[in-house]
């Protein structure tokens, strides 16, 4: 994970990025904001939602985003892919390898010059099947 120590990062940036570090799913703003009350406990909405901003454009989060669904914000900065639950929205990180062809593949169809290829693997999880 990228080091904080020369960033001079507040106590309250520190604040949302332990929670970020420390939680086992993918959190959204409410649930980082809840979650940061309990380390710091005057931290407004607004001082975490601009820290969240802030996290990700220094490269120490990462934001997944689906359609028009609340953004989740995440620990794991290396490439990976991600499944969603489309009964509870419960979403987890998968390590598939990509075949580059695939990649040229989707460059061809789309006459896009690709930076990054992601799967997102939507179901039902083994709750609710």
């Amino acid at each position: 994970m990228k080091e904080t120590g020369s960033l001079g990062i507040t106590k309250q940036r520190q604040a949302v990025l332990q929670v970020i570090r420390d939680a086992e799913e993918h959190l959204t703003a409410n649930q980082v904001f809840d979650k940061a009350r309990h380390v710091l406990p005057g931290i407004s909405f607004a001082t975490v939602y601009n820290s969240l901003r802030y996290l990700k454009q220094e490269g120490l989060i990462g934001e997944v985003r689906f359609g028009t669904d609340a953004s989740r914000y995440d620990r794991t900065l290396t490439r990976h892919d991600h499944a969603i639950c489309t009964g509870c929205g419960k979403l987890i990180d998968m390590d598939l390898p990509i075949p580059n062809d695939l990649l040229k593949k989707g460059e061809r169809l789309s006459k896009f010059k690709a930076e990054s290829i992601e799967v997102v693997l939507r179901g039902l999880c083994p709750q609710c099947v």
